[in-house]
């Protein structure tokens, strides 16, 4: 008798997270389920992400900066493309949060 697995979703992900959050066991919940490498290529994403938003940078430096390929920047920066300038300025605050 086969089951079926309990997350089928990514918005069940993302709910999961917002309950760690919630009860603060995040850091518990992200560690456990991003290797060591995950957790690294996060910490890139998020400083891409930031440097593209800044627009001081271009993506030659963001990836010298970074230690991460152009074509990593260029993904990054086409997910970008495909999101509204309220998105972008919603996302370039919450990156700014200290």
């Amino acid at each position: 008798m086969a089951t079926e697995p309990e997350y089928t979703e990514w918005q069940q992900i993302l709910d999961l997270v917002k309950s760690s959050t919630e009860t603060d066991q995040h850091e518990m919940l992200l560690t456990m389920l991003l290797s060591p490498d995950e957790r690294e290529s996060l910490i890139s994403r998020v400083n891409i992400f930031r440097e593209l938003l800044k627009g001081e940078l271009s993506q030659r430096q963001i990836s010298q900066m970074l230690g991460v390929g152009v074509a990593t920047i260029t993904r990054g920066s086409n997910e970008l493309k495909s999101k509204s300038d309220d998105e972008k300025s919603e996302i370039s605050q919450l990156l700014e949060k200290k």
